[in-house]
């Protein structure tokens, strides 16, 4: 089945996101307007700074609309700030930092530290073991119940922290997939969105 995901154009690796998508069989769009998420069957939110992207969706009158969209049901995947973007609640945000919402689960920005503290390692996601990058990342500090916890980090002064997480149409990683040439969870997402609009 044919899927166009969109990827939130703000800020981030949009490129990177794309091809990974388009290897998984969907067409790709690039978001910086409304009216572009008419035509997408779903939508990754990438990486970035979660007060910069914040600030960027107001400006572009797109926080509102997103919100509506995945409530009304849109497939969305975050990944790293897009984590946060998709956090009912967060913890060390800015000052009257707005999300879009739509996972019960609170999050902590930078929780993994600065850009010097960026790191690499082995996690599992959905069981299939995988290379995660991590970079000023954040990570999960409580699920709802309606939240499965797709990774937690394996092993280090970080061990048992969850990274990755699904509820209903939305998922979320404290990683970003688009760096390595592992498509596990772009193809998850990619597979998440076909089974959505077969459903409608």
């Amino acid at each position: 089945m044919s899927v166009v995901i969109g990827v939130l154009a703000l800020q981030g690796d949009v490129r990177e996101h794309a091809r990974a998508l388009e290897s998984c069989g969907a067409r790709t769009l690039s978001v910086r307007r409304a009216g572009e998420l008419e035509r997408c069957d779903g939508l990754v939110i990438p990486g970035g700074e979660s007060t910069t992207m914040w600030r960027l969706l107001r400006a572009f009158d797109l926080l509102e609309p997103l919100r509506k969209k995945i409530e009304a049901g849109l497939p969305a995947y975050g990944s790293c700030a897009g984590m946060i973007m998709l956090a009912d609640r967060i913890v060390d945000g800015a000052a009257g930092q707005e999300t879009i919402g739509g996972i019960d689960m609170v999050v902590r920005r930078n929780a993994f530290g600065r850009q010097v503290d960026s790191s690499e390692t082995t996690v599992h996601f959905d069981g299939a073991p995988l290379e995660a990058v991590f970079i000023r990342a954040p990570w999960v500090e409580s699920v709802g119940a309606g939240v499965r916890i797709l990774g937690r980090v394996e092993s280090g002064d970080r061990e048992g922290r969850i990274v990755a997480v699904r509820q209903g149409r939305l998922m979320a990683t404290a990683y970003h997939p688009e760096l390595t040439g592992d498509h596990t969870v772009h193809r998850y997402f990619t597979d998440l969105v076909r089974q959505s609009k077969d459903e409608e």
